[in-house]
């Protein structure tokens, strides 16, 4: 049975915002290091929408290493999108769900192949209420964004989790591996 891992980057104090944090060449190729090994990632629309400027890298190249390996990845992993309003992803990667989250989830996980990665806030937080997620990876940033969405926002029931491991960058920023506690 397949896991779903939740991966998202957030600062210290909670937000959850790609303009927040601080990518650098280590992070990003650890994302790309991610992503080929992911089975399909998951996204809800806003996090889509903005993940689909990596096309733009891979028409055109940036020449930073991290930066274009990263866009192959994330152009060659499978997406799963969740929308109400879109009518088509405009990636040949990705395809957009025609079940619930909790369907699709489920159905994915019984099937064989690698790990599903759910890259989205709102889909982590609704599929943490269903308790669809094996293993957080919380890779937090020395930012404090002061204003911002949380990741944990509308969670109401106290949820224990057990770290299984850490990975510490050099530009200051820490994943945190965590599996809710049993």
């Amino acid at each position: 049975m397949r896991k779903i891992i939740a991966a998202i980057n957030m600062t210290i104090d909670g937000v959850c915002d790609h303009t927040a944090g601080i990518p650098d060449e280590e992070i990003h190729q650890h994302y790309a290091d991610l992503l080929n090994n992911a089975g399909a990632v998951l996204y809800g629309r806003i996090t889509y929408q903005l993940m689909q400027f990596w096309q733009t890298l891979i028409k055109n190249p940036s020449g930073e290493k991290s930066m274009d390996d990263f866009a192959v990845a994330i152009d060659k992993v499978p997406k799963i999108v969740f929308s109400h309003t879109l009518k088509n992803t405009g990636w040949d990667s990705a395809r957009l769900s025609d079940q619930s989250l909790e369907e699709e989830a489920l159905e994915l996980k019984r099937q064989p192949g690698k790990d599903i990665f759910v890259g989205s806030r709102s889909l982590i937080i609704q599929l943490m209420k269903l308790n669809l997620i094996d293993e957080f990876q919380l890779c937090v940033h020395p930012v404090v964004a002061g204003s911002g969405l949380p990741l944990f926002e509308n969670v109401n029931d106290r949820t224990v989790f057990k770290l299984i491991k850490t990975k510490t960058f050099s530009g200051g920023a820490v994943t945190l591996y965590y599996e809710p506690a049993t």
